[in-house]
């Protein structure tokens, strides 16, 4: 088959070579400002849904709540997404992530929408890719790039919902494929430069989610960039199923990824000795963005800006990083924080690779 015809090498070229000489800075929290919009039951309905449902003969829309269904929203208030997008460029970001985290089958069905994954997958990532072709209209020589986020997931392939049955699975890895495809097609047609398998809990997941990228690749004769973020879910040090920050970096280092990192679940200084560790052992440049901190008694994150981005800071001068943003609880003045607190520092080296004096 001839290649995607959604690539352009030039980007991909372009992200490289900025990678290979500073720190490139990720956006920060999405559900964080879409929260301070407050919106309601209608609002995310929007007029397509205002009745329920949108024409589909198996759309049952209406039948449950749609409030909190975030990714819906590029399609119903797509000028909130944009703006979101907009606020973090303006703050310094270099790469904006699609509003698309539960854009699966899998998760959206919780909501009775799950026809509209693939939409919801092209639609972010147009929303995406048209914010950063503006902001790199004003200052061509900083681009900014697209990245098309495949989230985990609300189920797990290796662990059982049941207590009472360990044996049992509510998810088959065929399925995860099947999910992780069609929401991958999406986004490539919305223009996506990079894909990011993120917020990894399940590793057996996330193999699931990169077969299904290298088929895809395959079928079409080209292969994207691929960026792994995984999640610590506790001061254990290890992922839900039970990795250590080592393991799993060589359980997905054989995808060849641009990067691996890890993001959420912990604030950054949590994740300073797990980050030391894969900066240790990563071939891939290595990504973080962790929350601000973590949730207070009322699930809100308290870590200011100039206190996330002086942990951070330190990452940047032990030359642990080579991306780095925001995830719970981080607005665009923590990313704009963040920008400031690694400006000129030189990203982290890869195994290998002798950089040259400034």
């Amino acid at each position: 088959m001839s290649a995607l015809p959604w690539i352009h090498p030039e980007r991909v070229a372009l992200l490289e070579a900025a990678l290979a000489t500073r720190i490139l800075i990720l956006d920060g929290g999405m559900g964080t400002m879409l929260q301070a919009h407050q919106l309601d039951e209608t609002s995310f309905r929007g007029e397509r849904f205002e009745h329920g449902h949108d024409g589909h003969a198996h759309d049952h829309a209406g039948s449950c709540d749609l409030k909190g269904n975030n990714d819906l929203l590029s399609l119903t208030k797509p000028e909130i997404i944009r703006g979101v997008h907009d606020a973090y460029l303006e703050a310094g970001a270099d790469l904006i992530e699609t509003n698309t985290f539960n854009s699966t089958r899998i998760s959206q069905a919780d909501y009775k929408l799950q026809h509209l994954a693939q939409e919801l997958n092209r639609e972010g990532a147009k929303l995406a890719r048209a914010a950063c072709d503006a902001m790199t209209a004003k200052t061509p020589d900083k681009p900014r790039f697209v990245i098309g986020v495949l989230g985990p997931t609300s189920r797990t392939a290796s662990l059982s919902p049941d207590v009472n049955d360990p044996g049992f699975r509510n998810v088959t890895f065929e399925e995860l494929v099947e999910n992780y495809t069609e929401s991958a097609t999406g986004l490539i047609e919305g223009g996506a430069d990079v894909l990011m398998v993120e917020t990894i809990f399940d590793t057996l997941n996330a193999k699931a989610a990169l077969f299904a990228l290298s088929e895809l690749f395959h079928q079409r004769g080209a292969r994207m960039p691929v960026m792994i973020s995984g999640t610590i879910t506790d001061r254990s040090g290890r992922t839900l199923s039970g990795q250590t920050a080592e393991a799993f970096y060589y359980s997905v280092r054989h995808a060849r990824p641009l990067s691996v990192g890890f993001n959420c679940a912990l604030g950054a200084e949590d994740l300073r000795p797990h980050l030391q560790t894969l900066a240790g052992v990563s071939e891939s440049y290595v990504s973080t963005h962790p929350n601000a901190g973590l949730p207070n008694a009322f699930g809100e994150y308290d870590e200011t800006p100039e206190e996330m981005a002086s942990v951070i800071g330190s990452f940047a001068r032990e030359g642990l990083l080579n991306l780095v943003g925001g995830c719970c609880g981080t607005t665009p003045a923590h990313i704009k924080a963040i920008a400031e607190a690694v400006h000129g520092f030189a990203p982290r080296a890869l195994p290998g690779v002798v950089q040259e004096a400034a």
